[in-house]
């Protein structure tokens, strides 16, 4: 190849290595516009009694090291080092596991685990951690993985559940949506707290 060729091929491609090398520093930096796809806030609010803001700024800062190193983020992990309730395993068996370990019961608080049932479309279940309770129906939760590899942040979930127990819920994925339904195990509480 001669010389022209060799700088005119890296002339095209300066501007996607710049592009390429900017996106990648997002996932180091605290929540901007441009780092939006993988961490998404509903709105900004101050964190509520019962979540622990080093738990939450750590469970961050792991998730965005997974992503780094290109590894996939997961609601477990995220939900563990969030809460500090030290489940580990399927979101689909934390609600068995947490039985005679954790509190467990029917009723969101701030720093709770919710966990969903597994299912057909969620056959792993989920799990995410309330982040506000706002009424007797209707919690916002922080979570991972509901989008692919990404956090979410003050996600709206309603109870729709007959008996007004949080068996079963919608989520807002898309703002002024609400989703299916999905069915709910329960809440799991931190060792103190029990309802």
């Amino acid at each position: 190849m001669t010389k022209s060729l060799l700088f005119m091929n890296w002339t095209l491609k300066l501007p996607l290595v710049l592009g390429l090398a900017l996106g990648l520093s997002a996932c180091g930096e605290a929540p901007t516009q441009s780092s939006k796809s993988f961490l998404n806030f509903a709105s900004a609010r101050p964190e509520p009694e019962g979540i622990d803001p080093e738990r939450k700024a750590f469970a961050i800062a792991m998730a965005k090291e997974l992503r780094a190193r290109g590894q996939r983020v997961w609601c477990v992990p995220f939900a563990r080092n969030a809460s500090g309730i030290e489940i580990r395993g399927n979101a689909r068996t934390w609600w068995s596991q947490a039985e005679g370990v954790y509190g467990r019961g029917h009723t969101p608080k701030p720093g709770a685990v919710m966990a969903f049932t597994g299912t057909r479309k969620l056959p792993l279940g989920h799990v995410a951690v309330v982040s506000e309770v706002v009424s007797e129906r209707e919690i916002r939760i922080d979570h991972a993985n509901w989008k692919r590899n990404q956090l979410s942040f003050g996600m709206t979930v309603v109870d729709v559940s007959q008996k007004n127990d949080w068996s079963a819920v919608r989520v807002m994925s898309t703002p002024g949506q609400l989703g299916r339904v999905y069915p709910v195990s329960g809440f799991i509480y931190e060792p103190e707290t029990r309802s």
